[in-house]
């Protein structure tokens, strides 16, 4: 027997003395459920073979977990839900996996301080739903608003078709509890409007993908309930005419609530998914909705269509009827399912992808994806929220076919350095993980590679947070 053999074996011996430091039935070494947690939805993103399984219930849970494995020098792949779509959550060969989707209560709503306090794997929708008895929201919405949870929202700090009004999820966070890496639990952050004592703490673990930390409570600033809105419709004949409307619209000062695209395959996939009444022989779509008070709703949507027509532009339909608004935030919601549903029928591979460039380059990123969706032989289909500038270009190909999968990573690869190029980033909300560590030290300089690492070093010395994710 090897000496690696012989260590893992005696870790998997240990894992008794952990078990007994843990709620009853927390700990699973069953190898069919451990392996069943062992991904999140990314592709090209590998899967290793992890020690044990901890489904944790309370903060106790997490320490236990945290001290037992800086004691034995084990890695700890902190997950939720496993919705992500960057390889974050994925098991690495003997480590444990530290799921804390069943720590899933809201604590506290205060509706005089319009704040909550939640627990990591409180699902997104379902606090929205306990807010609105308040009548207060929560605005940051992913398009997995209804699957994933806070604590992974927090993690990548995920964003949303609100976002353009609304701001993404590190404008919203105050205040977390979270377990460092040898088990030690501190609070960080604030329960008030304002404050500037010391660091930005919860800044940095915002985002941080449980490379820093393990955080299991979270204060979140409030909302009153969004008034709702109404919305318009915009037909173009090209992706790069409907970019070009944005960064003009966006640039003359207008505050839609939502802006939103969708281009012609994506528009086809989704029609093909659902009954969502979306015109089919289209460039280009941009739903846009505006719930400003008084008329301001209705002011923002006409200028909407006088920029849309400027620039090419052949309809623009404009509804007040909630029932319009919440047909078309379903088509929205729908792409992700439509695009998977096509992918199956053409090999099963897609790559879902997350750029954000700024604004004022929407036009130009147009016109060079189409170059890089022509020269590849795949199919290239995007959808995102183009009032921030961020795209989901999804890689459609056949996994089964050696050639196609080469295709459709130099593709991602393309619109990656694409991004770059036009003063963007990488990942606008999906995270880095592993599919693009890679990535981050072409988009960091030597400074802040250098400060990285050096605050990586400083909060998990031993390296047993999530390693290989992220940093690389």
């Amino acid at each position: 027997m090897s000496e690696g053999t012989l260590q893992v074996s005696s870790r998997v011996d240990d894992l008794a003395t952990l078990a007994s430091q843990l709620s009853p039935g927390a700990l699973v070494t069953d190898r069919d459920v451990i392996d069943s947690y062992a991904s999140d939805k990314a592709l090209f993103c590998p899967a290793g073979r992890a020690l044990g399984l901890i489904r944790a219930r309370s903060v106790d849970d997490v320490v236990a977990v945290m001290r037992f494995a800086t004691e034995h020098r084990i890695p700890v792949v902190t997950q939720g839900a496993r919705t992500g779509l960057s390889g974050a959550a994925n098991a690495i060969d003997d480590s444990l996996l530290l799921n804390v989707a069943g720590m899933n209560e809201i604590v506290a709503i205060d509706p005089v301080n319009q704040t909550c306090r939640v627990q990591p794997g409180v699902i997104n929708q379902d606090l929205k739903t306990a807010l609105a008895e308040y009548g207060l929201s929560y605005p940051p919405d992913p398009g997995s608003v209804a699957i994933s949870t806070i604590g992974g929202n927090v993690a990548t700090n995920a964003g949303g078709m609100c976002c353009v009004k609304y701001g993404v999820t590190k404008d919203y966070v105050r205040a977390m509890t979270v377990v460092l890496a040898d088990g030690t639990v501190t609070k960080l952050g604030r329960q008030t409007a304002k404050g500037v004592a010391g660091l930005d703490l919860p800044a940095l673990l915002v985002g941080s993908e449980g490379t820093l930390g393990t955080i299991v409570e979270v204060t979140l600033a409030l909302k009153p309930a969004l008034a709702p809105p109404i919305t318009a419709v915009g037909i173009f004949p090209d992706t790069a005419s409907a970019g070009r409307t944005v960064t003009e619209y966006m640039g003359s000062g207008a505050s839609p609530s939502l802006l939103e695209l969708l281009d012609g395959p994506t528009v086809k996939m989704v029609n093909d998914y659902g009954d969502f009444g979306l015109p089919d022989d289209v460039g280009a779509l941009l739903i846009v909705q505006s719930n400003a008070t008084g008329g301001g709703a209705v002011e923002e949507l006409e200028a909407f269509q006088r920029v849309a027509e400027a620039n090419g532009s052949s309809e623009v339909f404009v509804s007040d009827d909630p029932a319009d608004s919440e047909m078309l935030v379903a088509a929205r919601r729908a792409v992700g399912p439509a695009m998977e549903k096509y992918a199956h029928t053409r090999g099963g591979g897609e790559l879902i992808d997350d750029v954000c460039v700024p604004r004022s380059a929407l036009g130009e990123f147009f016109e060079k994806l189409r170059l890089i969706d022509a020269q590849f032989d795949v199919e290239v289909a995007t959808a995102g929220h183009a009032g921030d500038g961020n795209m989901h270009p999804s890689v459609v190909f056949d996994a089964g076919d050696e050639a196609q999968v080469a295709q459709a990573q130099e593709a991602f690869a393309a619109i990656m350095q694409l991004g770059l190029d036009l003063g963007g980033t990488i990942t606008g909300e999906h995270g880095v993980g592993f599919l693009k560590r890679e990535w981050l030290g072409h988009e960091l300089d030597a400074g802040a590679r250098l400060m990285h690492t050096q605050i990586k070093d400083a909060l998990d010395p031993l390296g047993i947070l999530n390693p290989g994710k992220m940093f690389g």
